[in-house]
Formats: structure tokens, sequence, C-alpha cells
């Protein structure tokens, strides 16, 4: 018995260090070497603070800002500990209701608006911390925010325009605009 004790716990050990230990130490410094800004979390600093990730969206609900997607995740939105989808499809009474809900709140916030709501202002993403919206969606907003803040709508475009991130490689997905980097902008502008 002793025979295949020693080597199974042998090899138990020599296992746990080479893939619970030197492994990621290898795969995070790597990492951190060809990709610092991703291995850091792509975190964004204003005048020497972090005020959040490029990769997991925030909530705003001040009419003088952008708003982001639903976010699924709780008890908190965009919590990235508790990254979820809501596994609603779209024939679930709950996921009906909750659409209908979004709308009239973006309704409530813009009465004037009578355009089409973009769909991922009123439906979550699978992570729930998707950090961007469509070009339609942020267009979608841009009257409500100028008239909060006072703005020139044509300034809000302009913003719209810099902060578009196109498809990958030309082909892949959409046009897309982050809400943190957008929503800073904007205030910077607001600032001058």
């Amino acid at each position: 018995m002793k025979t295949l004790i020693r080597p199974a716990l042998s090899l138990f050990i020599l296992m746990t260090v080479a893939t619970g230990v030197l492994y990621p130490l290898a795969v995070t410094g790597v990492a951190k070497l060809a990709f610092a800004e991703q291995a850091s979390g792509s975190l964004i600093v204003r005048e020497g603070k972090t005020v959040g990730s490029a990769l997991i969206g925030q909530h705003f609900s001040d009419p003088g800002h952008f708003w982001g997607r639903p976010s699924a995740t709780g008890p908190m939105p965009y919590n990235g500990a508790g990254s979820s989808g809501s596994n609603q499809g779209p024939l679930n009474p709950a996921l009906v209701d909750a659409v209908k809900g979004r709308i009239e709140a973006l309704k409530a916030a813009d009465p004037d608006n009578k355009g089409p709501v973009p769909v991922d202002l009123v439906t979550a993403s699978a992570s729930g911390l998707d950090p961007h919206i469509s070009v339609a969606g942020a267009r979608y907003q841009a009257a409500r925010v100028a008239r909060a803040r006072g703005l020139d709508p044509a300034v809000l475009q302009s913003l719209i325009a810099r902060h578009t991130e196109e498809r990958l490689l030309g082909v892949f997905g959409e046009p897309r605009i982050n809400v943190l980097a957008l929503n800073l902008a904007l205030d910077q502008t607001s600032r001058q």
C-alpha cells in the first residue's frame, strides 16, 4: 500500500505546484509583458485616480450622461463579481415586462424623442457587464443629454463620432461606443 500512496502523493504535490503555482505565474508574467494594459484590467485613469475599466460598464442614471445597456447582474448593476445574464428568453413575460418598463423610462426621460428606441438600450448583454452601446443608442440619447447640460447638440454629435469604435478588422461586430469614455469626454467638454 505504501508503494502506491507515496508516488501518488508525490505526483499530486508536483502537479499542484506546476498547475496551481508555476503555470499561473508564467501566464501572468507573459501577459503583463505582452499586454500590460489588458492584464491590469484596462483601467481608465483620470488625474491620477482610477475611474473605471474600459471592459466593464458603469451605471449612469442622471439625464446629463449617456446611459449604458441595462445590467442583469445583482445585487447592483455592473457587478463584476456577479457576471451573468438574466437567462430570460424572448417569450418570457418577465423579460417582456422589463423591456416595456425600460422603454417607458427612456420615453419619460425624453418625452420629445419620438424615434424608435434602440434595442441595446432596453436589453441586457449576456454578461450583464457590457461597457458599449450602439451608435444609434448614443444618438437616441443625445438630445436629452444636450438639454440637461445646456450644450449644442452638434457638440454631442462630434463627441459621438470621435468615440465610435469601428468593426474589429473592419468585419467583425458593429460600430460601438464605450459609455464611460464618452461620458468622461462629455464631463471634460462641459468643464471647458
